[in-house]
């Protein structure tokens, strides 16, 4: 059985996109439309914008959501199950057929501007927690006063926290102490997947709420449950929990792999998941589109 998976922020690069606007037709089509439904010219930033430009959220998200969607239907991809990390779950539910393309992208741009906002309310931040075991992480996590949680179950030795400035700084020493090969704090705009974007969550809620939702050709394995998903009234829940809930990423690669998945093909831009994938299961077949 076939896997697509779709990446999420930070698989950005300047040019991309580029050379699908200048092949296919269809992605013309689809990167204009894009245009006029954002009201702004996103494959200007995307194809001649720098990688600062690019790392705008509310530039970011838009930007590897049309990558990712637009390719898979040049590519016209048969998927038998499908999951996305954190924002690249909105990829997949385009792809199956969850989606619409128009409706995908009104999410996405609007859970940028949520999220944009939730992070300028206090600071807080994300770090990469790497050779500790995640029940460690865990108890680290809640062992300190303030908001801090294991925020991305990326592959085994691999997560990463998040929540309040002072709270992951400390949890970041506790790790190091409790023998993490490396505790480091990442360069981005806020705590996501944590309890401070609950203000983004409730935003984006009444958005989802309002949108229509058809039962998908397969199943997503979504973030917060790590499970395979069909049903559209449960694919909105957990799509409206994800803001705040942990990406297990490990976890749904290792049950696609337990429900028959043999490959896994990672569509839009970069090779991250692949390589996560690689990390879980030395085994399967792993291919980037």
């Amino acid at each position: 059985m076939k896997a697509y998976i779709f990446p999420g922020q930070g698989a950005q690069f300047p040019g991309m996109g580029k050379d699908l606007y200048e092949t296919s037709d269809v992605a013309k089509a689809l990167f204009e439309s894009a245009n006029d439904i954002l009201g702004f010219r996103i494959t200007d930033i995307m194809f001649e914008g720098t990688a600062e430009e690019l790392k705008e959220t509310k530039v970011t998200q838009p930007a590897v959501f049309l990558h990712s969607v637009i390719l898979a239907k040049v590519l016209n991809v048969k998927p038998d199950m499908v999951a996305g990390h954190s924002l690249g779950e909105f990829s997949a539910l385009v792809v199956n057929g969850a989606l619409s393309f128009e409706d995908g992208l009104k999410l996405v741009y609007q859970r940028a501007m949520a999220m944009q906002k939730a992070c300028e309310i206090a600071p807080s931040t994300m770090a990469a927690v790497l050779n500790l075991e995640d029940k460690i992480v865990e108890d680290i996590c809640d062992s300190i006063d303030g908001v801090v949680v294991a925020a991305n179950y990326n592959c085994p030795g691999q997560l990463v926290i998040s929540g309040e400035y002072k709270a992951v700084e400390i949890a970041c020493e506790k790790m190091k102490e409790a023998g993490a090969k490396r505790a480091l704090i990442l360069p981005v705009g806020g705590a996501f997947h944590s309890p401070m974007m609950e203000p983004a969550r409730a935003e984006l809620a009444a958005a989802i709420e309002a949108t229509a939702f058809s039962t998908p050709s397969c199943p997503v394995y979504q973030n917060v449950t790590a499970n395979a998903v069909t049903n559209p009234a449960d694919i909105q829940k957990n799509l409206i929990s994800q803001l705040t809930g942990a990406v297990k990423w490990t976890q749904s690669v290792q049950q696609m792999i337990t429900d028959g998945a043999t490959s896994f093909t990672e569509v839009g831009p970069g090779k991250v998941l692949v390589g996560l994938v690689n990390k879980i299961d030395k085994e399967v077949a792993t291919f980037s589109a």
